[in-house]
């Protein structure tokens, strides 16, 4: 700090403003933001390091779990970079009953952002409006894959369910009703005057300072940066239906937020057209045990932004490494950026302005032994039996359960 007048406050591991544990430290003079340190790391899981211990049949699953909200998003991304490396052809059923299911959930995620963004500026109204329409999503999703979240639907080679023509007339009412209610909430963005002052100025990123610091998704197109993965690299069935890719000049939070309105009315569209050319056919092919060795990097469009898999093959039934580099972290780089030189107060719609999920971006965090001031490495192996350990201590032994699973699997 330069003076007396300076300090830092920190926001954060824990915070009302804060829905998952992350930690900011923000330099102050007065209410002015100096500057601000991001440091991730709270919300690790091992995830990528569990996928190596697990067949690529088992890691669908697990991966899917990186997010509640982009779940199908992380399961496609896997299994599209499998089929790549496994050399398998998916029928077009499948990859039209993926990509409806993507734009559904970019629906929900989108709708959710909006009620959270709400929230943060008080308007919570918008929140009530916004998450009740999420409900009518989220039971789309539900009679279609059987799940709110976490819909179980991929698998290497295809889909796990097929689309009915009954669920067909239903998701279509469906969306007759969302297009009607999201026309509404563009007709209040576009003259709420508590929405347009509170956010118009809020959280500027210019153009270049987007591409510079690697901005992707709705916080890339909302400073004109005019990139999208289904069009730029398509992947499912997007090289088959006509959309237009959403980007907007105001540079700042309200930008990001018409972009996401805008992007649903796109969103419905694609699902429309998919509907209607919704090929006939097998929903999946068989896929091989093994993957033969190899590596591929895969790409997809999350609600957030662009979604990266890499994934290297060596031959066995087990990947050999699994890396996943979600949009927030790509993100996360342009808050400070966005923070220079406003107010403490903008800081919650300014970080939500990004729709962070924490718990996909987080990486390992280091962990140091106190007492003889070394730093460790636990494999998988040592994780679970500290794990056990730990439980133990608790009262809870799961060690009978475990000999008894472990002689079932033998058989």
């Amino acid at each position: 700090m330069s003076g007396p007048e300076d300090f830092k406050i920190p926001l954060g591991p824990q915070h009302p403003a804060l829905k998952e544990p992350e930690s900011f430290s923000i330099a102050l003079k007065g209410e002015k933001i100096l500057g601000v340190d991001i440091r991730l790391g709270y919300n690790h899981r091992g995830i990528e390091k569990a996928c190596e211990s697990k067949s690529y049949l088992q890691a669908v699953y697990l991966i899917e779990r990186i997010c509640g909200i982009c779940s199908h998003t992380h399961s496609t991304c896997f299994v599209q970079g499998v089929e790549e490396l496994a050399g398998l052809q998916v029928p077009k059923r499948a990859t039209y009953i993926r990509m409806i299911i993507g734009e559904l959930e970019r629906v929900h995620s989108h709708l959710l952002w909006l009620g959270v963004a709400g929230h943060e500026i008080g308007f919570d109204t918008l929140l009530m409006y916004s998450w009740r329409d999420r409900e009518v999503v989220m039971d789309i999703l539900a009679m279609v894959t059987g799940n709110r979240v976490n819909y179980g639907i991929n698998a290497i080679g295809g889909v796990r369910r097929d689309i009915s023509q009954e669920q067909i007339k239903d998701i279509l009412a469906a969306l007759k009703t969302l297009r009607e209610r999201t026309l509404y909430y563009i007709e209040i963005a576009s003259k709420e005057t508590t929405i347009i002052e509170r956010l118009s100025g809020v959280g500027i990123l210019l153009p270049a300072d987007a591409i510079k610091l690697n901005a992707v998704g709705p916080t890339a197109r909302a400073s004109g940066v005019d990139i999208d993965i289904r069009r730029d690299d398509p992947y499912a069935a997007y090289s088959e239906v006509e959309f237009k890719v959403i980007t907007d000049n105001h540079n700042d939070v309200y930008g990001r937020t018409v972009v996401r309105m805008k992007e649903l009315l796109e969103s419905y569209n694609i699902i429309e057209q998919a509907l209607a050319k919704l090929p006939e056919g097998p929903i999946a092919v068989r896929a091989p045990r093994k993957v033969p060795a190899g590596e591929v990097l895969s790409r997809y469009e999350a609600p957030r932004g662009e979604d990266l898999h890499y994934i290297k093959a060596n031959g066995t039934e087990f990947p050999e490494r699994v890396k996943v580099r979600a949009p927030t972290l790509a993100n996360v780089q342009a808050v400070k950026k966005m923070l220079e030189d406003r107010y403490l107060a903008d800081l919650p719609i300014v970080v939500a302005a990004i729709d962070p999920c924490f718990s996909c971006t987080d990486r390992l965090i280091e962990v140091k032994d106190l007492d003889q001031g070394e730093t460790k490495i636990l494999d998988w192996q040592k994780l679970q039996q500290l794990s056990i350990k730990y439980n133990q201590q608790r009262g809870l032994d799961f060690t009978a359960a475990g000999k008894r699973l472990q002689r079932l699997m033998e058989k």
